[in-house]
């Protein structure tokens, strides 16, 4: 009983000698030992919400739409027998000149009435509003019934930034918030500027200014003719 408990042991501890003997032998020289517990000393990073993109804001008060140079605001040679301060509008060719007298005139690029709602005759200005509300007259509404009944001046407002209202008629001449539009037959049958250019002419323009609106058959220069 006692050989066999000290041939055990003896084999015992040859068995674990030779063991460690091979670990060393097969442990690479540069390998670090292995940290204990790995997922507690590396701890998880914070969930964040992925970056957004954002795109860069645009100031629309600021915003220039380039106008064709005949459409930009000019003096030009104008010969006419009206008395500075009149209103001539040149329907077919899309300008309102403003005379100045001296044979010369401010000449403004305009949008006009579209087919079947041009216009001509001789009005007056009888009023003059800054950024005004819009109101649709009856006729409009009837045409268009999803206009809204009322709106509020503003930058958003179809009549722009100033409105010169003739005589008892519901046109006007205003400003709009749609400079791609000048040069273009598309309103109801009223004359818009762009809003740097009714500013401009609104400035000039008093109450009782006479407006001269000439037919899509006619030419601006025989108002100069008209006496």
């Amino acid at each position: 009983m006692t050989d066999f408990s000290f041939t055990t042991i003896r084999r015992t501890a040859v068995a674990l000698g030779a063991l460690a003997i091979g670990t060393l032998a097969f442990t690479p020289a540069q390998a670090a030992p292995l940290p204990l517990f790995p997922f507690f000393m590396t701890p998880p990073a914070p969930w964040q919400p992925a970056p957004q993109y954002q795109a860069p804001q645009v100031d629309d008060d600021n915003a220039v739409v380039e106008q064709p140079q005949r459409f930009r605001r000019q003096i030009v040679a104008y010969a006419s027998r009206e008395t500075p301060g009149t209103i001539i509008i040149d329907t077919p060719n899309t300008y309102l000149y403003y005379v100045l007298g001296n044979g010369q005139a401010i000449r403004y690029g305009i949008g006009v009435g579209r087919d079947g709602f041009t216009w001509s005759g001789v009005q007056t200005v009888t009023k003059k509003a800054e950024w005004p509300a819009w109101t649709p007259p009856p006729e409009m509404i009837a045409r268009q019934p999803y206009l809204p009944r009322h709106m509020a001046g503003g930058p958003g407002n179809p009549l722009g930034a100033r409105a010169m209202y003739l005589g008892g008629t519901i046109y006007r001449i205003h400003g709009t918030n749609m400079p791609e539009t000048i040069g273009t037959q598309v309103s109801s049958g009223c004359i818009r500027l762009t809003n740097q250019d009714v500013s401009d002419l609104y400035s000039r323009v008093t109450v009782g200014t006479k407006v001269i609106v000439l037919p899509m058959d006619r030419r601006a220069d025989l108002a100069g003719r008209r006496g």
